[in-house]
């Protein structure tokens, strides 16, 4: 969509333009900015805005130089000043910052909503032209339902149209609630997705601690059940200590035919997040073997906590950042890597590391990237996350497209 403002004839021979397009994308779908009507070799700045979901004000702005025809393409064009530098088409996207101080972190759409992007190109901070960005979190025809089935609860994203898909089950990390942006992800890609709550959520517990493996057992046969599912064609997804858990449940379940696993553990940590050191996970009435994070590393406890991933009915991809500081994510990817081979694990296995990227790692969706010291709703602490703006944002374009394509060559077989 572009909104087109004539310049006087004493400041331009032409009328200039801002053109998006597509104008309406979905969350993880590109596009492209262009500038139209500039002398050759002409300086222009643009700047990009959203009010994210809550309620704060993002801004980035840059410098380009016009090509020989006056255009600008922020596919083709680097900026020569600004909020970032170097060639990146979604660059006014990620390296956005927020307008407050106060804030820390970008926030998501509310209830999965739409967002606008405004893009304005501008001389001497004079707004001569501007166009909108729908970006959009949840396709056409996806369906939603909430699940409070016995003790399950969740959100269940059924894809447009009729017939059965794959099914994910979505586990979330130490945060605790619902994970419902990646099954809403999942959804709008053919995947129908269980968004799972295990605590911090309605009547569940509200501590990450002694949680029954059985419930996420109760869970893969409740998807087994829909009509939307192809009973055999199940994976699960989880970030952070979803991550653990996530690689948990795969060496569990047998009806589990793929793992995604972002920033996760290669053995079971403690629970979280309290002072105490006791079982984050119990199966058959029995606390799981588990390593405290404050005890270091002993082989002896790693050999008892580390999970048996080498058990896993199907391949497994991890998704780690370099630069986390919350935790050592590629080293303990790399771990479970060293773990398969040994085992001569039969299915295709990898570890997607990036350099620059934190705990954030590959989360979908384009959107700003930077953070501060993010608090923990259930340690109420702030974390450290890692990462820079520019290093999550790349492994995000990058692992967007080899998540989906591994999930779809690992479940429709």
């Amino acid at each position: 969509m572009r909104i087109l403002i004539a310049c006087g004839i004493a400041v331009c021979a032409a009328a200039q333009t801002v053109d998006v397009m597509p104008p309406k994308v979905m969350m993880d779908e590109a596009f492209v900015v262009t500038v139209n009507g500039l002398a050759p070799n002409e300086h222009a700045t643009i700047r990009a805005e959203l009010t994210d979901g809550g309620g704060q004000h993002w801004v980035s702005q840059a410098e380009y130089v016009a090509d020989e025809n006056g255009a600008i393409d922020l596919s083709r064009r680097a900026p020569v000043a600004g909020s970032y530098r170097e060639l990146s088409p979604m660059g006014l996207v990620w390296s956005m910052m927020p307008a407050s101080k106060h804030v820390s972190t970008y926030q998501s759409p509310r209830d999965l909503g739409d967002q606008t992007i405004e893009f304005t190109f501008m001389r001497k901070n004079e707004r001569l032209a501007h166009a909108r960005l729908e970006q959009i979190t949840l396709a056409e025809g996806v369906r939603r339902s909430v699940v409070r089935d016995g003790p399950l609860r969740g959100v269940f994203f059924a894809p447009a149209g009729e017939g059965r898909h794959p099914g994910v089950l979505v586990v979330g990390g130490s945060n605790g609630g619902l994970p419902a942006k990646q099954a809403a992800w999942l959804a709008s890609h053919g995947f129908a997705a269980l968004a799972l709550a295990y605590f911090r959520y309605e009547d569940l517990p509200q501590q990450l601690e002694g949680i029954p493996l059985e419930y996420f057992g109760r869970a893969l046969e409740w998807m087994t059940q829909q009509k939307e599912i192809v009973p055999d064609h199940l994976a699960v997804m989880g970030t952070s200590r979803g991550g653990e858990l996530a690689l948990q449940l795969g060496s569990m379940f047998p009806s589990i035919r793929a793992v995604v696993a972002y920033v996760p553990a290669d053995v079971r940590y403690a629970s979280c997040c309290l002072m105490k050191g006791t079982a984050a996970w119990t199966w058959q009435g029995q606390a799981l073997p588990y390593l405290a994070p404050r005890f270091g590393r002993p082989p002896e406890v790693v050999a008892r906590a580390a999970i048996e991933v080498e058990r896993t009915h199907g391949p497994i991809l991890m998704i780690s950042g370099e630069d986390d500081h919350l935790w050592r994510s590629w080293e303990m990817a790399d771990n479970v890597v060293t773990r398969l081979k040994r085992a001569h694990f039969p299915y295709r296995f990898e570890n997607l590391k990036y350099p620059h990227a934190g705990h954030s790692a590959g989360r979908p969706g384009i959107q700003p990237a930077w953070h501060g010291a993010v608090r923990n709703p259930t340690s109420g602490r702030e974390n450290d996350l890692g990462g820079s703006a520019k290093g999550d944002a790349n492994s995000t374009v990058d692992s967007m497209p080899r998540v989906i394509e591994f999930l779809t060559a690992s479940t429709r077989e």
